[in-house]
């Protein structure tokens, strides 16, 4: 709880043909024997995450892969497990043998790198054996950054860590949560209600994470269950600055809320956070075009316990249909089963992102734009459903996101 979370933390992926040396580097990069290290071909067989501190990079999450020339079935599918980690890698390192080439494989990759705009470089390792002459010449040559280093010795890791700064993109970093609509000295509000699909003994990680947030920009932060929300803001000697809320209480916390006072919730927070809040607004109105027979995909970033009420698998899809009037088809992925074609679907609705990284969110929203899929957020949806979307993205429409959407005020429906 006192770490930073993975979602916030820069991941870096290290990719490679099998014997290259990318376990070794993950020990070298971390100053710890932390991957399996064999001359044994293949001996990394899933991708595999390590959330640590490396100077001067910070919190980062390095990933492990199987070699991308992996042979056989099963091989085929540790080279797909492979891949589909470069939709949540910040920056890829592709570890090259002195005594190798830049092949198909490596021009393989190279060429996913440059179709997904992911900043790369290579790593010359086994340095210490005095070859690799032609490979750096070649790659100097193609203009591609790279650095010799031996993971044996460390020869070369220092710069390498810093040559990760330098390709790292400027936006791998979430936009802040609240920390630019909020100021030193306001007060804000948040509401937490306490319902069979909370932990125990705790609150939710968005719940936590705004919470800090506020903090950190100076502000003092209020937390109530909604139940309790009237004698909060009776006790305050002026009115909210803000109110945060839970989406699934939209209805009851906004007859609370005067209008004059600032209202958003959690799930928009995290839209814009972590995702593309412009586009989950433009695809929310999709709702109004569905048809019978038409097929939604609730897209969740992480595994969870389902509760009896579950938001995606249950809540979502009821609202959803009372709201059609249609007899419409719900899939719900969770985790990494994100599908690669999306064209069959007539909307897809994606959680707040809370447990993954903003790469991973803005690739499942570039996915689907890329398909002609319009894509929205839960809460986006939720507030569109109750009738206040305009109310709730107003906060951060005033110079910090432009929502350029047309009859914004159409939802007159209510959330039951």
């Amino acid at each position: 709880m006192y770490q930073t979370p993975v979602s916030n933390r820069l991941h870096i992926g290290i990719f490679g043909r099998r014997n290259t040396g990318k376990s070794s580097l993950i020990n070298a990069l971390t100053g710890q024997d932390l991957a399996i290290v064999s001359d044994i071909a293949g001996t990394t067989t899933d991708p595999v995450s390590k959330s640590i501190e490396i100077l001067p990079i910070g919190p980062c999450v390095l990933i492990d892969t199987a070699g991308i020339d992996d042979a056989g079935s099963l091989g085929e599918e540790r080279v797909r497990k492979t891949l589909k980690v470069l939709g949540k890698t910040d920056v890829g390192i592709i570890v090259v043998d002195p005594d190798g080439k830049i092949g198909a494989y490596e021009e393989g990759i190279v060429k996913v790198f440059q179709e997904k705009k992911l900043p790369f470089l290579f790593a010359l390792n086994k340095c210490d054996l005095g070859r690799g002459g032609a490979v750096e010449k070649e790659l100097a040559e193609r203009g591609f950054p790279a650095i010799p280093v031996s993971a044996k010795i460390g020869t070369g890791i220092e710069e390498l860590k810093k040559k990760i700064m330098a390709v790292a993109p400027q936006n791998w970093s979430p936009v802040p949560l609240v920390r630019d609509i909020v100021r030193k000295g306001d007060t804000v509000v948040l509401v937490c209600p306490i319902d069979s699909a909370m932990p125990q003994g705790r609150l939710i990680l968005p719940e936590v994470q705004v919470l800090r947030d506020v903090l950190d920009a100076g502000a003092m932060g209020y937390v109530s269950k909604d139940t309790e929300l009237p004698a909060v803001l009776a006790s305050l000697k002026k009115k909210p600055d803000l109110v945060i809320t839970d989406s699934q209480v939209f209805e009851t916390v906004r007859d609370m809320i005067p209008a004059d006072i600032p209202l958003t919730s959690f799930s928009t927070v995290f839209a814009r956070h972590k995702g593309d809040l412009n586009r989950y607004v433009e695809g929310v109105y999709a709702v109004d075009t569905l048809k019978d027979g038409d097929e939604v995909l609730i897209a969740e970033a992480c595994t969870h316990h389902v509760q009896a009420e579950d938001i995606g698998r249950t809540k979502i899809p009821t609202w959803l249909t009372n709201r059609t009037g249609k007899n419409l088809s719900f899939e719900v992925t969770a985790g990494g089963d994100y599908p690669a074609d999306l064209k069959r679907y007539a909307l897809i609705v994606q959680c707040g992102g809370c447990m993954v990284n903003r790469r991973e969110i803005l690739a499942r929203t570039a996915a689907a734009a890329a398909q002609g899929v319009p894509i929205t957020n839960y809460g986006v949806l939720i507030a569109y459903l109750s009738g206040i979307l305009d109310r709730i993205i107003a906060p951060f429409a005033e110079g910090v996101v432009k929502i350029n959407v047309k009859n914004r005020s159409r939802a007159k429906a209510s959330v039951e």
